[in-house]
């Protein structure tokens, strides 16, 4: 990364679908696997168009998407999901500012706590979020897939 060159955190425009969409399919496994149909990157974005579209972030650095945040708030708690960070760009605090401008955005509406999931096979990750002060709750995440088979 140049250090020339500054890294912009704005909100996602349409425009930058194609290289959102090649980022999580680099980053997150599961948007490449034909069997997770929960898993689609595109219908993530329209999804996220649809709800709170001000709350989702991009990262920009010499004109290339480098990292993604979406956040969420249902007047109760936040969330935070869909953090991305281009692997050959990791370790330059772009995570850390992703996460930190979810986190002002989340506030500015009044937002008291948030809360994000992590897979529990990826310790790097967890890492990342406990250096950030996060600390796992006592609870137990539960899910049910609705409208489509259930898969892993």
């Amino acid at each position: 990364m140049d250090p020339h060159q500054p890294l912009s955190i704005r909100r996602f425009d349409a425009r930058d679908t194609d290289a959102v969409v090649a980022l999580w399919r680099e980053v997150f496994p599961e948007y490449r696997n034909p069997d997770k149909p929960h898993r689609d990157p595109h219908r993530s974005i329209a999804n996220k168009l649809a709800t709170q579209p001000e709350l989702f972030f991009v990262a920009e650095h010499g004109g290339e998407i480098v990292g993604t945040a979406m956040a969420g708030y249902d007047g109760h708690r936040g969330w935070l999901y869909s953090l991305a960070v281009s692997p050959s760009l990791r370790r330059l605090r772009i995570g850390t500012r992703l996460v930190a401008h979810a986190e002002q955005a989340l506030t500015a509406l009044g937002c008291p706590k948030v809360n994000l999931q992590v897979l529990e096979d990826r310790p790097e990750v967890l890492g990342f979020y406990a250096a950030l002060g996060y600390r796992a709750d006592a609870v137990v995440s539960l899910g049910k897939r609705l409208g489509m088979p259930e898969t892993a």
